[in-house]
């Protein structure tokens, strides 16, 4: 027996990232009458060129769709263009039709249900939302309590971010 069968139960899907909203997000009412967010994270990656000991930066947009009333309430209060996320979601890719009846794809990371996390990063308070499908509450805030402080200690405490 293969050693990869024996031991690899299940798979995973699971997608992490930190960066900065490129524009507000956009909410929408589905047909059900819940309501879900849309928008895109950027994401550098920054090196130097071994050649001309130049600094490069390349760039990467992710889009993300969140679904749940009360953690879509939360990215329509606080989050805007220009906030820095840490997001935790699910990779999906969907087949779409365009005006030409062409097939279309798109990749997406999706925050519902279990194992999703938004946590608001932006000096304004280190804010942790999750959805957690164990739970009764269908998003839990937290702020820490460090960010009652001066804004000279919360400008230290941004740069000791390990990532």
């Amino acid at each position: 027996m293969d050693i990869y069968r024996k031991y690899m139960v299940g798979s995973v899907n699971k997608v992490i990232l930190l960066g900065n909203l490129g524009r507000d997000p956009e909410i929408r009412s589905m047909q059900s009458g819940s309501k879900m967010a849309t928008f895109s994270i950027a994401t550098s990656k920054r090196w130097k060129d071994k050649n001309t000991q130049e600094q490069k930066e390349k760039t990467s947009w992710h889009n993300i769709v969140v679904f749940g009333d009360g953690l879509v309430e939360i990215v329509e209060k606080y989050v805007k263009k220009g906030s820095k996320l840490y997001v935790e979601g699910e990779l999906q890719t969907r087949k779409w039709q365009d005006q030409d009846g062409n097939d279309r794809y798109s990749t997406e990371v999706i925050l519902q249900g279990f194992n999703s996390n938004l946590t608001l990063l932006d000096s304004r308070g280190n804010q942790n939302i999750e959805n957690n499908s164990n739970s009764n509450q269908t998003d839990d805030i937290k702020s820490d309590s460090s960010n009652n402080q001066n804004s000279n200690d919360s400008d230290e405490n941004e740069e000791d971010i390990p990532f």
